[in-house]
Order: C-alpha cells, then sequence, then structure tokens
C-alpha cells in the first residue's frame, strides 16, 4: 500500500496551526483497504459553501483495479475551520489514486461547525419513536461504494416511517450526515469502527437540533462507542454488502422491528 495509507502536513490558512493528517482508509468490495493518495504539493483550501459533486472523489483500488466514489478528505481545525485536503491526480499504477467523480446535483451550502464534546452533565434521550409496522419488506441494495451506503441508509429510513430524507446541514466528524423530519443519522463508511467521539458527536449535534439519532457503519463499533450508545439511547446498525442495515444494540433493535418486515 505504501504512500496510500502516509501522514501529510496540513496548515490552516487561517490560523497556521499545524498538524499531520492521514486520509481515512475504506472497503473495496473486494475487500481491500483503499484511500485516496494524498496530494504534498497542493495547498490546502477551507470549505466555505458545499455542493454535492465536490464531496467525493474516485478511488481506484490498488488490489483489483475497480473504482469507486468515497467522501473526500476533510479535517477540522481547532479554530473552527474545515479544512479540504487535495487529493493526488491517478497514477499509472493507481495506488490511492483520486479523480474528481462526475457532477452531480448542488446541495445546499453547509456551515463549517464542530459539535462540543462535553456530555457529562447530559441526560439521555428518550428512544426513537416510528410511524406504525411498515407493511411491505425492505428492499435493499447492494453497497458497492460510499454513496450506495447512503442510498441503502435513505431507503432503509423512509421504509421506517422518515420520508423525504436530505442531507444534514451539518457535516459529522466521519462519514456522511442524513436529515429528516426529527431525526438525525450517520452513515460511517471508513474501514476502522466507530469510535466513541463519533458516537457522542452525532448525539450531541442531534441534541442542539432537538432531533433524535441513529448511527449506521459499515464497519461496526469500537466497545467504548457501542456502551456510549446504549447509555445515550443511541441506535446502532451495522449495513452489510447487501445493504440490509444490522442492528447491534437493544434500541437499534426495537427501532428495526417497529419497522416491520
Amino acid at each position: 500500500m505504501g504512500a496510500m495509507f502516509e501522514s501529510v502536513p496540513v496548515s490552516c490558512p487561517a490560523c497556521r496551526r499545524e498538524r499531520l493528517y492521514s486520509a481515512p482508509t475504506y472497503p473495496c468490495a473486494c475487500g481491500a483497504p483503499v484511500a485516496p493518495r494524498l496530494d504534498r504539493r497542493a495547498k490546502v483550501t477551507a470549505v466555505a459553501h458545499r455542493a454535492w459533486d465536490e464531496e467525493w472523489v474516485t478511488v481506484r483500488c490498488a488490489a483489483c483495479g475497480r473504482h469507486d466514489q468515497w467522501p473526500r478528505p476533510e479535517v477540522g481545525c481547532a479554530c473552527g475551520t474545515v479544512l479540504r485536503i487535495p487529493v493526488s491526480a491517478e497514477t499509472d499504477d493507481g495506488e490511492g489514486a483520486a479523480t474528481s467523480p462526475p457532477r452531480r446535483e448542488a446541495a445546499s451550502p453547509l456551515p463549517a461547525e464542530d459539535p462540543a464534546a462535553d456530555l457529562a452533565a447530559a441526560a439521555p434521550p428518550a428512544p426513537i419513536s416510528t410511524s406504525p409496522p411498515r407493511p411491505r419488506p425492505f428492499r435493499p441494495v447492494a453497497i458497492r461504494t460510499a454513496r450506495d451506503a447512503v442510498t441503502a441508509t435513505a431507503l432503509y429510513l423512509d421504509w421506517l416511517g422518515y420520508p423525504e430524507v436530505r442531507r444534514a446541514d451539518r457535516r459529522p466528524t466521519s462519514g456522511i450526515g442524513l436529515a429528516t423530519r426529527g431525526l438525525l443519522a450517520q452513515v460511517d463508511p471508513k474501514a476502522g469502527p466507530a469510535s466513541l467521539r463519533d458516537v457522542e458527536c452525532l448525539w450531541l449535534t442531534a441534541m442542539t437540533e432537538s432531533s433524535e439519532c441513529v448511527y449506521f457503519s459499515l464497519s461496526g463499533y469500537t466497545p467504548d462507542a457501542h456502551a456510549r450508545a446504549d447509555s445515550l439511547a443511541v441506535p446502532l446498525f451495522v449495513m452489510d454488502l447487501t445493504g440490509r442495515p444490522r442492528p447491534v444494540n437493544a434500541v437499534a433493535g426495537a427501532l428495526d422491528a417497529q419497522g416491520g418486515g
């Protein structure tokens, strides 16, 4: 894999703070981890406005040659600025190569905000309430890319009784945020398990928006993330490659059962 997983120095153009950044890895359909190759020579840019086609890069798997689309590398600075990390154009061997995806319909601008992390005095929300059981079975779609994972999650939420799913106004700490009336969902396609901080940030963001929340991961959760989700009543699901969410804690199991099917 070599350079595909290397760290690059990142300097914030707003406050000049410096840090090292490593792109997250994602699971190719063949099982090999892939990540965009970061460009050391290009400058990091601050994200002022968002558009759907700018949220993705196409990455070639060095193991099987497959091209899939994954979230564009970004990182939040301590000053509040969201930084977009440049990626290299495709190389001859394709290792970690990334290119821009075809243009898609633009999304509304999103603010660059990071949720606070102090949850000590907060009480857990009530479990998610849903519509009566669905009369139809859930029909999943196969997951081959991060966009497929978003599509599968949106279909599942609609099946549960949460229609008109859209992109969330705030980008989560990891993955892609989705929102519908009264609900905030996080879709995490990275190769590693979701962390305690990922779960806490989702829950806190939902609390500030007076919404309930639910987490979908392709690679599961760390033990402390699972424990925190249980204490905060956050439903946790694992998405398999068939596109069927599998509940991994009790509140997620109750939510899935209420959806029928």
